[in-house]
């Protein structure tokens, strides 16, 4: 059953805000990108510009980013999300925890891409979740993942543009090759619908993990990107959709807990 999510969550505030000049290089060749190929692409206005009320809660600590950059609309569908309105604990998102403890980037009814958050709401690694509930390692932190984004949404664009101008194009044939256009250069590889990708070993936990409650953990440190980690490998007393996860060591070690 679902649990509806406040959309105004207590955000822990520890965290220190994610820097704007950090992120300046990949947000101009964003801008860069969503002008020049305007027809296929838009930006969707941060918080500080934007002309509408928005009901979205981000983390704290992507104030400065959100207030620029709202996110980027593909053909009319968003891509990139860093403004999610409705948060919800299904689908994708069955064995995640806390709502604090991760911020969606991406979703479909199927399957998300997520920023994973400590306990002091600090941002971290950058996981896909596919539809069989497994986890992949899309980048160790947010500006690598935007910068991936970036390379993708460029390879996307300059193949929409060889096809020629969008009004010599159907709609929804556009639509269609730009989707599979991103799949193939992006989210294929994060939602679990590509074959032969790593995988991490999950391993029993044994001292602080353990006495945590945790019945198994997957360190993806230093993994590949792509490094696949199944939670339902986990044997756990119970029904295995009550397992749940939480992170360590900035998102990049996974905890697998029994219901």
């Amino acid at each position: 059953m679902s649990t509806p999510m406040n959309t105004s969550l207590p955000w822990p505030d520890g965290a220190e805000v994610l820097p704007i000049a950090a992120l300046r290089p990949v947000l101009d060749r964003l801008a860069s990108l969503v002008t020049t190929h305007e027809e296929d692409a838009a930006q969707i206005p941060g918080l500080a510009v934007s002309e509408e009320e928005v009901a979205a809660d981000p983390p704290p600590a992507l104030e400065q980013l959100v207030d620029e950059l709202g996110g980027i609309e593909l053909r009319g569908a968003r891509v990139l999300d860093l403004l999610v309105e409705d948060r919800t604990d299904v689908g994708p998102y069955t064995l995640l925890g806390d709502a604090r403890t991760y911020y969606p980037l991406y979703e479909t009814p199927d399957a998300a891409v997520v920023l994973t958050l400590d306990e002091h709401g600090t941002p971290g690694a950058v996981h896909g979740i596919g539809e069989d509930l497994s986890l992949q390692l899309a980048a160790p932190d947010l500006t690598t993942y935007l910068g991936l984004f970036a390379d993708a949404l460029e390879a996307t664009l300059a193949a929409l543009a060889e096809r020629g101008p969008a009004e010599e194009d159907t709609d929804t044939e556009r639509t269609e090759v730009a989707e599979q256009l991103m799949d193939a250069h992006l989210f294929a590889a994060l939602l679990g619908t590509v074959d032969g990708v790593p995988e991490a070993e999950l391993v029993p936990a044994e001292g602080d993990a353990a006495a945590d409650g945790a019945l198994a953990l997957a360190d993806l440190r230093g993994a590949a990107l792509g490094t696949r980690v199944d939670p339902m490998d986990v044997d756990v007393p119970g029904d295995p959709l009550e397992t749940h996860l939480s992170w360590r060591e900035h998102g990049l070690v996974i905890a697998v807990h029994g219901g």
